[in-house]
Order: C-alpha cells, then structure tokens, then sequence
C-alpha cells in the first residue's frame, strides 16, 4: 500500500507499462516525438525523486501481432515482429530519456547485442540500484504473450513495489468513456473485480500473475502532466487494483 507521507515517494521501485499506441499521439501511427519528449520529461520528475524505473513499451504503434494473425499471418511469425517493434520503441525511449540527463539502459528479451543488452534479471537489478532507469523491450520473448503479460512478469522480477498502468483515460471504468459520457471510474478494483467483470485493464494472464504474487496495479492517464508524479508521491490518482480484501 502507498504511504500517505506527500513529502517523499510512497513507492521505492516501479514498472511502468507503456503502450505503443500512447507514442503515435493523435497520428495513430509511429512515433510522436513531442508525446515522446513529454513522457520523458514526466518520467525525469520521478526520477529525480530517487524512485527506481523500470519501463514496458508496447510496440502497436509500428505493428500489431495480434491485427496481423487475424488478417491470416502466422500467429507466433507475427508476434515476433510485435517484439521487434517494441525494441524499436524502447530504444526512441532511451534516446528522450538521456537527452533529459536520466542515465538509461534497454534490456531485450531476444538478444540483439549491438543495440541492447540481453535480459538478464539480476543486471537489471543492478541497473535500478545504481539509479539508472532500465527499459524492457522485445515483451516476453516468447510469442502469445502480450507485453501486459511482459509487464506482469518483470514487475513481479525485479520486486518492484508496484506496476503502473500508463493509459489515454482516467482510470478503470465499467464501459469505454470516449463512447459513453455516463461511464463510472472505479477508485478500487480487486484483481477477482477484473477478470469477472470482464474489465479491459490488461489481459487476463497479466491480471492473474499479478494477482498470484500480490502485486497492485494502478491505472493512471498519461495524458494529465503531473498524473504520473502524483501517483508515485501516494496521491489518489487513477484506480488502484489490489488483492481481495
């Protein structure tokens, strides 16, 4: 649980899941380099609060595994090239990072030396304890699985104290809010909420890991500057999602 001090962070190290489509902007496709810069900027201010960051890009906004296998691709052929995709994001990512003076390592899941370094668990626990910021790319490794899953499993690894949600909304809601103005945001959710209620938070294996090993989520919108700072200070922002009470 976050502590209720507003004077220092309430969390010591966190995993922060990105979407690819949260860097195409309103362009849909691609990278948006001003939401890049923005994100890193957000990222800097709990940063410089001593938190150690540990980041999950998806790779949506350059190609989709999942829209490929529908359209008749081989299922794993395509989600390897998902994977590729977000090593693509993550490596835009280190670039706005380090350019923001945040010292910046990218982790792959499939081993690329000349770009990233292999995923090895406990360099990047090294990587966080020496303050520098460590972004996952490349998801699992493994096709079939989605990088919410890949955020669940690095999250619940390295023992980050908490996994946090980056999305376009306030929160978790009992409908979509773009289309219905009168849909409810939850302040609390257990994972068992989730899954039965058959809320679009992350996937039901990525809930289920985390509801395995007890680890909350809190779903925030990236959107809102200062949204991401608030969270890691304990401020009540977005929807908490925690073990059955």
């Amino acid at each position: 649980m976050p502590s209720t001090k507003s004077d220092k962070p309430a969390y010591a190290r966190v995993l922060l899941k990105l979407s690819g489509e949260a860097l195409a902007g309103k362009k849909g496709h691609g990278i948006d380099l001003q939401i890049l810069q923005d994100l890193a900027k957000d990222i800097k201010q709990i940063y410089d609060t001593g938190v150690q960051i540990a980041i999950v890009v998806g790779g949506g906004n350059i190609f989709r595994g999942m829209n490929a296998s529908e359209a008749g691709m081989d299922r794993a052929s395509a989600d390897y090239m998902g994977m590729l995709a977000t090593v693509m994001n993550a490596l835009a990512m280190q670039d706005a990072l380090e350019k923001q003076g945040v010292f910046t390592r990218v982790q792959s899941a499939i081993e690329m030396q000349e770009i990233a370094e292999p995923y090895i668990r406990r360099r990047a626990e090294r990587h966080l304890e020496k303050n520098r910021v460590v972004v996952f790319a490349a998801g699992t490794g493994n096709p079939f699985f989605t990088t919410d899953t890949a955020a669940a499993l690095r999250a619940c690894e390295i023992g980050a104290s908490v996994l946090l949600k980056a999305t376009k909304v306030d929160g978790v809601y009992d409908a979509d809010p773009v289309k219905n103005p009168n849909a409810k945001l939850f302040q609390e959710l257990s994972y068992i909420d989730v899954l039965n209620k058959g809320l679009e938070v992350m996937d039901s294996a990525a809930i289920s890991l985390c509801m395995d090993n007890a680890m909350p989520i809190i779903v925030f919108n990236m959107n809102t500057r200062g949204a991401m700072r608030d969270v890691i200070m304990g401020k009540k922002v977005g929807t908490l999602i925690l073990p059955n009470k």
